[in-house]
């Protein structure tokens, strides 16, 4: 009896203890205890994305968390730059956060004459949320099999055999041009609205070369309409083991990935942030929602806030010197 008694005084205390931790960290002193109202998360895509339904598939493990709804407002336009500077201009209490794509947290910086909002000092990371690579893609019909037979069949046709991506000003545009810099190449970019189309004319053999989003590819290339050339990401991506990087194929250092991750307006309290980022995380490293996100054809990225806020300032100075070598413009 002694010794349940004292078991029950301890789990009593360390319960004590977690609770008081909790409020001490996620807690605003001057406002209470965090949160005691629904969150808002403006997501800068359209219902049925992948950012969407990224944050979709997040939001009950982190109500659960959090003790509070998570109401996703779609806020769609400007390459995702819309819902990210509402987020910017928002008040700093934790009660509007933002899921932004990689474009809207860096690389426009270098796209755009002037962004309504500095990634780099109006908004305060949360956590990365998943990641996915591009894929070089070519058409059944092209003569090449490896990113070599590419580069080789590229300076030999000089500006005559064209590579298709997803919009000028995305991900995927300067991943093209960093290709041509880091190949010297001189591939002609044939900017389409979405992946799509430039999937379907690699299909149709009209477009020799594209550069896509394992979602908008995988099933044709399973379907072996189109081929893999070489994956963008630093690492072998699992959906297609057998293709090589484009770093183990001879360009160096060569990464590309598109992102989506969780920010808040600068200035809202490290408390804050702590607390966002730990129900986040939490839900990002069980092994089910790890599954649900590798469905969608990424992987999961949790980070610290400070890991996150070293991963944007990476990507930015990165594609800042890729679109200011290329003077590529979004629009």
């Amino acid at each position: 009896m002694a010794r349940n008694l004292t078991r029950g005084v301890m789990q009593t205390a360390a319960t004590a203890l977690y609770v008081g931790l909790f409020i001490a960290v996620a807690g605003d002193p001057a406002a209470g205890a965090y949160p005691d109202r629904p969150i808002r998360l403006l997501v800068s895509f359209p219902p049925g994305g992948s950012s969407d339904a990224m944050a979709r598939i997040v939001q009950p493990g982190v109500e659960k968390l959090l003790g509070q709804a998570l109401v996703i407002e779609n806020r769609a336009g400007a390459g995702g730059t819309i819902a990210i500077e509402a987020v910017a201009k928002a008040a700093p209490d934790g009660y509007v956060v933002g899921l932004g794509g990689a474009a809207a947290l860096g690389a426009n910086l270098g796209l755009e004459t002037k962004l309504p909002y500095d990634p780099r000092k109006d908004l305060a990371p949360v956590t990365g949320l998943a990641a996915s690579p591009f894929i070089l893609a070519a058409a059944a019909s092209f003569p090449g099999q490896s990113l070599a037979d590419v580069i080789a069949l590229a300076k030999q046709q000089g500006d005559k055999l064209a590579i298709g991506h997803g919009g000028n000003g995305t991900l995927m545009h300067l991943t093209a041009e960093m290709f041509n810099q880091r190949a010297g190449t001189n591939l002609v970019l044939v900017p389409y609205r979405g992946m799509a189309p430039v999937v379907y004319d690699l299909i149709g053999g009209h477009l020799a070369l594209g550069i896509i989003d394992p979602p908008s590819g995988l099933a044709a290339m399973e379907a072996h309409q189109i081929r893999a050339v070489a994956i963008s990401s630093a690492r072998r991506f699992p959906r297609l083991p057998d293709i090589p990087t484009f770093a183990e194929s001879g360009l160096p250092d060569f990464e590309s990935i598109g992102s989506f991750g969780i920010v808040a307006p600068a200035a809202t309290p490290p408390a804050i942030i702590t607390a966002l980022n730990a129900a986040f995380v939490k839900v990002l490293r069980d092994p089910d929602m790890i599954e649900r996100v590798r469905s969608l054809g990424a992987e999961p990225i949790p980070m610290t806030s400070g890991e996150y806020a070293q991963f944007i300032r990476t990507e930015i100075d990165k594609w800042l010197e890729v679109a200011a070598a290329a003077k590529a413009k979004a629009n």
